[in-house]
């Protein structure tokens, strides 16, 4: 299932005040594994997680990482970018 995801851009919402967005490149048991990453601190802007996903759909990702790896037990959704609604 979540090989459908790979090598597609994807939304990682975490169960801290971070969201990431980035390239699903690889994934194992524990890390997955984003390139031309964006890792957002919700604390540091007044938008909402799901405003600034949003903006990131219609604006491109804001990379600040170029490689990253978020812990899996961390991640509460993941998601491809195109799929984010803003209904």
């Amino acid at each position: 299932m979540l090989d459908e995801l790979l090598e597609q851009r994807v939304v990682l919402d975490l169960i801290s005040p971070y969201v990431c967005l980035g390239k699903l490149v690889r994934y194992d048991d524990h890390f997955y594994e984003l390139k031309n990453a964006d890792l957002h601190d919700l604390r540091d802007t007044e938008t909402t997680r799901e405003l600034y996903v949003a903006d990131s759909v219609a604006t491109g990702i804001k990379r600040n990482r170029k490689r990253i790896f978020v812990r899996r037990s961390e991640v509460v959704a993941i998601s491809k970018l195109e799929d984010v609604v803003d209904e």
